[in-house]
């Protein structure tokens, strides 16, 4: 298995980790035990919840700050502010996405979730000079200078401000896919490996099988 980053020009006090997960086919995956231990996980979240207060939750975390830094919202807040306050129910569809975004509303940590066979030659991660444009996932966005970025040889993949690029999403036939855990500054790379663990667990629920190997930069 080689390394899938060519180059990391970051900040020695960041950390960037990946979890590179390769899916068998999908008659391996146990679907039914997922979505059971995905009820017992959301039980648990709404019972925690249940005297949420964006204070004690957010406010004082490295990402709320972090974002707050780009006078941006931090999009994890609004998940499960919207899970919680709003009852709005948890996505159905993709599971290779779905363990994602249930790490996110549990841990509170920001997450992406790449298909790595659409990624073209090797990722670099660096933190971005300029405001450079590339196709998001919800349209046309750019990264932000001063931001964890992360391109490949074609157009910026991801970028902690910005988010996911539509060109390497992932869809119901994405087994090769990347766990992205993003740092901030002065954030211990054991966090990032702790938020990948749980990523993991959830991975192994869906599917056994799963071969999967972590990266730490």
């Amino acid at each position: 298995m080689r390394d899938i980053i060519r180059d990391a020009s970051v900040d020695a006090d960041r950390h960037l980790g990946i979890l590179e997960v390769w899916y068998p086919d999908e008659s391996e995956w146990d679907t039914a035990a997922f979505d059971e231990m995905k009820k017992r996980e959301l039980e648990q979240i709404r019972t925690e919840g249940e005297n949420y207060s964006r204070d004690e939750w957010f406010r004082n975390t490295p990402y709320f700050r972090y974002f707050r830094k780009f006078k941006k919202t931090y999009p994890v807040m609004m998940q499960v502010e919207s899970f919680l306050l709003k009852g709005r129910p948890f996505p159905e569809g993709k599971y290779n996405n779905a363990v994602a975004f249930l790490t996110e509303l549990k841990t509170g940590c920001l997450l992406g979730s790449h298909d790595a066979d659409m990624i073209e030659g090797d990722l670099i991660i660096y933190i971005e000079a300029e405001k450079t444009p590339f196709p998001g996932i919800h349209g046309e966005a750019h990264s932000y200078p001063g931001d964890f970025t992360c391109r490949d040889d074609e157009s910026v993949v991801v970028s902690m401000i910005a988010g996911a690029d539509e060109r390497t999403c992932l869809t119901d036939n994405s087994r090769h896919v990347l766990y992205f855990a993003f740092g901030t500054p002065g954030m211990a790379a054991e966090t990032l490996e702790r938020h990948l663990d749980q990523v993991l667990q959830y991975v192994k629920v869906l599917a056994p099988a799963t071969e999967t190997q972590l990266h730490m930069y």
